[in-house]
């Protein structure tokens, strides 16, 4: 598959890459995908949820009615999860959701979405360009240039302050470097607006493919 590498302005340079089928050319991997999102979504969590238990609610421990003769249900502690107030039965505690995934299973999850989005003409190539200073109006002409008015995926090679700190405060905008790529950003996105080194670092990245 051949992209047509275009400036800032939208304006298409004359310049092609071909893209590795290898990496932008592989039947997608549906379940691969789905677990690597699963993962993802999971380690997101913090697990630090809490309920009190009958042994940790404050109360007294008062015997609060004779145990026969009363007409009604035995009682020994106001608290019992029977009584308001008192303790829960099968509450939540913290816990760790994270779980452990393949590495070559994550790649073949990586691999699949970028083979997706390449498949629905959702990628562009764009030619390097940085901000001498943090400049988020430049950023908002840039993608309305090149007609990304949703959700979008900024690919970087490498670690650019700038754009970064440029894009930040944008709801529907993230930047991310070739390297950092994750399933759940490319699923979740629009459309992809990558750097054209970029595409050196990902096939570098999944040669092994």
């Amino acid at each position: 598959m051949e992209l047509s590498v275009l400036n800032i302005k939208g304006e298409d340079t004359g310049r092609k890459v071909t893209l590795s089928d290898a990496v932008f050319g592989v039947e997608p991997n549906e379940h691969a995908m789905y677990l690597d999102v699963k993962q993802y979504l999971a380690n997101q969590r913090q697990g630090t949820h809490k309920s009190k238990e009958r042994a940790e609610v404050a109360g007294s421990t008062k015997k609060i009615k004779k145990q026969k003769g009363t007409g009604g249900a035995r009682a020994g502690s106001l608290k019992s999860p029977v009584f308001i107030g008192g303790g829960r039965v099968f509450g939540p505690k913290p816990r760790n959701y994270s779980f452990k995934l393949n590495k070559k299973l994550k790649e073949v999850a990586r691999v699949s979405a970028l083979s997706l989005l390449a498949r629905d003409n959702k990628v562009a190539l764009v030619e390097s360009f940085t901000f001498d200073a943090p400049k988020t109006k430049e950023f908002i002409s840039i993608l309305s240039n090149l007609n990304s008015t949703g959700k979008t995926l900024v690919v970087v090679p490498a670690v650019d302050k700038n754009v970064v700190l440029s894009g930040r405060n944008l709801k529907k905008v993230k930047v991310s470097t070739a390297s950092d790529l994750n399933t759940y950003d490319l699923l979740n996105t629009d459309r992809v607006l990558m750097v054209e080194d970029s595409v050196k670092v990902l096939e570098n990245l999944f040669s092994a493919q």
